[in-house]
């Protein structure tokens, strides 16, 4: 049972604050989407999806969760961008407010990955004014009204701690069964290289890309570090990779490619947005 409300930290800004507003913006980014998918949604293991505003990434995020079924369960994944909290943060037990309402924690797989993995810890410190799972709800209520959570925060760029995310998410996951029903579906929360020209943001992005599109989860880490790619979320999209291939994820497919420049007219420093969908 849930014994907490976490409320929004950026509603208002980041997207609306108003229900129905909200609710239009997310049709009006999903629409497009599904109506040019004639074969309809896939039962996709795990995603990458952005996190900035929506007026920045919410075609991106849009053409993802239109692309996909949404489970009643989600793990959603984001990097740490306050600082606060343990390098892996968890609340296995709070329920998250959105303006289009309460979503209920998944407090059984939560407590099992605390049991898996000592090196996860219940926290909210991390979780407090952290936008990159709270800007993804939204669209997973949107098409998904028993939607239930379990959100991490991930605050380290050490390859073998995320590894070892991931195969712990992999063994949960695995051990609920094969019933459609127990379906889990793992978010990377993640927008791509930040403040460099449109050029330089295309070509190191098209290399990160790249590595996810492989499901090479070391290849990315290695890209990002030695490319000075500035992929915020590699860390959860490591996470999310590791534990797909593990649950027999066999490709990945990039759904959208943008950058802010789209947007602002600001070509001489933008951020990229790339939407993958891994099955």
């Amino acid at each position: 049972m849930t014994s907490a409300v976490r409320t929004p930290a950026v509603a208002g800004r980041f997207y609306p604050g108003r229900a129905d507003e909200l609710l239009r913006d997310i049709r009006q980014y999903t629409f497009p989407v599904e109506t040019s998918v004639a074969t309809g949604r896939i039962a996709a293991i795990g995603c990458v999806a952005p996190h900035a505003g929506y007026i920045y990434s919410g075609g991106v995020a849009g053409a993802v969760y239109a692309r996909m079924e949404i489970p009643e369960r989600c793990v959603i994944l984001c990097p740490n961008h306050t600082g606060k909290g343990p390098p892996l943060a968890i609340m296995a037990n709070t329920a998250w407010q959105t303006p289009l309402g309460e979503v209920a924690a998944e407090a059984d797989l939560g407590a099992r990955l605390l049991r898996r993995l000592p090196a996860l810890e219940e926290d909210s410190a991390a979780h407090h004014a952290e936008h990159g799972i709270e800007v993804q709800i939204p669209f997973l209520q949107a098409q998904q009204p028993a939607l239930h959570i379990v959100p991490i925060v991930i605050g380290t760029s050490d390859f073998d701690v995320l590894r070892g995310l991931g195969e712990a998410l992999a063994d949960v996951i695995a051990d609920l069964g094969e019933d459609r029903e127990d379906k889990v579906l793992i978010i990377a929360s993640s927008d791509m290289n930040h403040y460099e020209s449109e050029a330089v943001t295309r070509a190191k992005d098209h290399k990160a890309i790249g590595r996810v599109l492989a499901m090479d989860a070391l290849g990315l880490w290695e890209v990002v570090m030695n490319e000075d790619i500035t992929m915020c979320g590699f860390g959860p999209t490591i996470v999310m990779i590791t534990a797909a291939k593990l649950l027999g994820a066999t490709s990945a497919t990039l759904v959208k490619y943008a950058t802010s420049g789209e947007v602002s007219g600001d070509y001489g420093s933008v951020v990229g947005y790339a939407g993958i969908v891994v099955e």
